[in-house]
């Protein structure tokens, strides 16, 4: 099938498994494990498995911020899932997560351990755990939960929709690159405008809002998405900018991007994290050169 050809939906869809482009293989119409599988079991109280995507950099930040700030319940192991090979798809994932997406957090300090899944909901989890991160005044929280949840509702139109379109479908379809590059357009002038008027989403204070708004948008204006910098004019959102390249200073921020990361420049992967040396000692450049 070409953008020309007309398509007519079928009475009954059915799944063609090759039909979808780049990361096809990794999406399918049914749940549950397709195999037998444990999940890594490490030494510290919070177990992260995940992949470094704008969703599992979402957490890996939200931990170094609170170790940042002196938390010692939040040290975690990171392990990486491969999507790309279905390690979503393994028994002991799909415990922790039914949906078989990245991240999913163990929490072993708790009796039974507690599961978490959905990046929105582990950042919130966290946040109450440690009392860290989240607004205390109850307007403030609501701005912070409101631009928390706008970030998972959102998302979905620049990833799913911009993303897929522009830069991984097997062919470019006119028609869904503008619908979404509009609405992803449309996304970065609401921020935009907010921004001119808030040092951070909640105002002053940076917050869990931020965290989780910052690995799509932020790393979009910075041009490290989708290679669509230009053909989004990405450079004119002058208050998405300034905000993003003032969370990108923070130390944790720094540490937090690059774990579980396992593409990009080697200094910038950190495969799995289960030690703060690890970062000096761990990443690929490190390894490549034992």
């Amino acid at each position: 099938m070409t953008e020309s050809s007309p398509y007519v939906p079928p009475k009954i869809w059915k799944w063609e498994s090759e039909n979808g482009g780049q990361f096809a293989k990794i999406n399918r119409p049914i749940a549950g494990h397709t195999h037998e599988k444990e999940l890594p079991v490490g030494k510290h109280p919070m177990q992260l498995h995940s992949l470094g995507t704008p969703n599992g950099v979402k957490v890996t930040i939200m931990l170094e911020e609170l170790l940042a700030l002196g938390f010692e319940g939040a040290e975690y192991n990171a392990f990486i899932i491969n999507i790309g090979e279905g390690d979503q798809f393994s028994s002991g994932f799909v415990d922790i997560n039914p949906n078989s997406k990245i991240p999913a957090l163990l929490d072993r300090s708790t009796e039974p351990p507690t599961r978490v899944f959905e990046s929105g909901a582990i950042l919130l989890y966290l946040a109450e755990k440690f009392g860290a991160l989240m607004p205390k005044d109850p307007a403030h929280r609501a701005e912070c939960l409101s631009w928390l949840f706008w970030q998972m509702g959102s998302a979905p139109y620049l990833g799913g929709g911009f993303g897929h379109f522009y830069a991984y479908a097997p062919f470019k379809i006119e028609y869904a690159i503008d619908r979404f590059a509009m609405e992803v357009k449309r996304q970065l002038d609401v921020l935009d405008r907010h921004l001119a008027d808030n040092q951070y989403m909640c105002g002053d204070e940076y917050t869990i809002a931020d965290i989780a708004i910052w690995p799509w948008y932020g790393l979009l204006v910075a041009g490290k998405a989708y290679s669509a910098g230009e053909f989004l004019d990405t450079k004119s959102y002058k208050n998405v900018t300034r905000w993003m390249e003032q969370i990108a200073k923070r130390d944790a921020v720094k540490r937090g991007r690059i774990v579980n990361k396992a593409s990009g420049e080697p200094h910038e992967q950190l495969r799995e994290r289960h030690d703060a040396s690890d970062f000096d000692t761990k990443t690929q450049d490190k390894i490549a050169d034992e």
